[in-house]
């Protein structure tokens, strides 16, 4: 047996062992890193660590992430969901399928404040699946576009998931929010599109439209979404106008929404305090993963292994094609037993060089990666939107699972598109960088 495998044995038995024992991950990391360092080469595997810890913990670029994670605790904890679905309903009563689109529009706009999935997901479903259930819409499609829609958190910008490759895999992270752009109103429109068709073959599983409104008590209903939709511009705006850096972008979009709890009264001393310890422990989860992370890569360059990995998966003779396939796959199996921040720290060491060896360009991968870490969104066991809706619905993981199959359909669709067709993720960054 070579000591390529009997390394990556060691590596895989002890990362396997460490999760199922409930370790935390970022803990579980920074010991696979010393078990291949200190087993596998001559490295000081302690003066490493101290020394990775500091460099992966001070950069510039890591400070948006808080900041990102506690503009969404705030208006989590807002009247921004009340607000939005009394705000889009009455402009999407002449769709097919009516207010289920409200589901798909509400958790884009609010993934472009949250940045989290599960937040997108709880938030909106909060306030829409009490609405259609006593307006009898279909309860399987409610809790689909909803646990579908729901993965936009990670795609729209401002994404924690977007930062977190960023800083992993060295991409600029203000262009991979501009590159998340296209594909995420790509997805909303796939979504809204199989949600009309399949109202149109099941007409009788849709209620009767509301009563009509005017124009002018659509535009009083939906005032209160103007103050949030000026926000996100300006967040995005900013960054994408060269104004900000992401980092003070997100100190804008915090303190807007400490100004917007404020104005509709949902700002308390109590949602204060809960919206930033909820920010700060989110942020140690997220930052001792990345930390863990750091270390893996280092050790596993020390090693040697991710280069050894890159050859053999070259020596298959994959195009980037092909490439992309096995790794859609590996993804979506993994996607079964960890959380997106987990995957992608833990497979960047060893995935990044084929990429980079096949040509294939960082910031679409960035964005390529985004996407299949939303089918782990949805796929059972670890699928945290599943187990948002069955919280909120009160129905056992089969039938949530049922449900939500079409749309984990849809965003491989998705993910074909954007190989297939790779501009829609490249087109946006190229302009901002020519301009």
């Amino acid at each position: 047996m070579s000591a390529e495998v009997i390394l990556a044995t060691t590596v895989l038995g002890t990362l396997f062992l460490l999760l199922a024992s409930g370790v935390w991950v970022g803990v579980t990391l920074v010991v696979v890193g010393f078990v291949a360092l200190f087993f596998f080469t001559p490295a000081p595997a302690g003066s490493l660590l101290a020394s990775t810890i500091w460099d992966s913990s001070w950069g510039w670029a890591l400070t948006a992430l808080p900041l990102f994670i506690w503009m969404g605790e705030i208006l989590f904890r807002s009247r921004l969901s009340e607000d939005m679905f009394k705000g889009l309903a009455p402009w999407l009563g002449w769709l097919p399928g009516r207010l289920l689109h409200v589901n798909i529009l509400g958790c884009g706009v609010m993934a472009a404040v949250s940045g989290s999935s599960s937040v997108t997901c709880a938030t909106i479903g909060r306030m829409s699946m009490p609405e259609l259930r006593k307006r009898g819409y279909h309860e399987g499609m409610a809790i689909g576009t909803l646990a579908g829609s729901g993965t936009l958190g990670l795609l729209i910008p401002p994404s924690i998931m977007m930062i977190v490759y960023g800083i992993t895999a060295q991409v600029s992270i203000g262009r991979l929010f501009i590159a998340g752009f296209l594909p995420g109103f790509m997805m909303i429109g796939l979504f809204m599109a199989y949600t009309a068709g399949w109202s149109l073959l099941n007409p009788t599983k849709v209620p009767p439209a509301d009563p009509r409104m005017t124009f002018g008590e659509k535009i009083w209903n939906a005032r209160r979404l103007i103050p949030v939709i000026l926000l996100i511009v300006a967040v995005l705006g900013s960054i994408y106008g060269g104004v900000a850096t992401p980092t003070e972008a997100a100190v804008m979009g915090v303190l807007g929404a400490l100004i917007l709890a404020a104005v509709t009264g949902s700002l308390s001393w109590a949602t204060f305090r809960e919206s930033l310890l909820g920010a700060v422990r989110t942020s140690c989860m997220i930052g001792l993963i990345l930390v863990g992370a750091a270390f893996v890569t280092m050790a596993m360059a020390f090693t040697g292994l991710p280069a050894t990995m890159a050859n053999w998966v070259n020596a298959l003779g994959l195009t980037p094609y092909g490439l992309i396939l096995l790794l859609t796959v590996l993804y979506i199996v993994l996607g079964c037993f960890l959380d997106g921040v987990s995957m992608i720290v833990l497979t960047a060491p060893v995935v990044l060089p084929m990429v980079t060896a096949q040509q294939i360009d960082p910031l679409w991968f960035g964005i390529y990666i985004v996407l299949v870490v939303e089918m782990a969104q949805i796929t059972p066991p670890v699928g945290f939107n599943l187990y948002v809706l069955q919280s909120l619905t009160g129905r056992d993981i089969w039938t949530v699972t049922k449900a939500t199959a079409p749309f984990f359909l849809l965003l491989c669709v998705g993910v074909v598109l954007i190989t297939v067709f790779p501009d829609i993720v490249t087109i946006l960054p190229r302009q901002m960088t020519n301009g």
